[in-house]
């Protein structure tokens, strides 16, 4: 079996990194490019949400200013088919911290984040 392309990562950890910036979740135009239409979250919370539902969620947080910067840690990716990464990642927002998987796939216009996943940390 050939080896998977992992030339792709830095792009890919990069397009993760900038989904968590405030500037990102504020340009609701740049996250319809990162966030794919049949995009899926299971969060932290255990809540399950589509795009729609977070975009509406985003909208809100970066109307309040008191919404705290995530800390990323230990970000890696894997290639686990062509076109398709698996990014990890722990979060820290305001001591709430929670192990993150998100999976990338590329599409006609880019990669864009079609799952997302957050398990809360003791």
């Amino acid at each position: 079996m050939a080896a998977m392309d992992e030339s792709v990562l830095p792009t890919v950890l990069r397009l993760e990194r900038e989904l968590q910036t405030p500037v990102a979740r504020a340009d609701e135009d740049r996250l319809l490019e990162l966030l794919a239409p049949d995009f899926t979250e299971v969060g932290a919370s255990g809540r399950a949400w589509d795009r729609e539902s977070v975009l509406v969620l985003l909208r809100e947080q970066s109307d309040d200013e008191e919404t705290s910067p995530i800390g990323i840690h230990d970000l890696r990716g894997r290639v686990i088919a062509p076109g398709v990464v698996q990014v990890s990642w722990d979060s820290d927002q305001t001591g709430r911290r929670a192990r993150r998987t998100s999976i990338w796939c590329e599409r006609a216009h880019g990669w864009q984040q079609v799952h997302h996943q957050g398990t809360p940390l003791p």
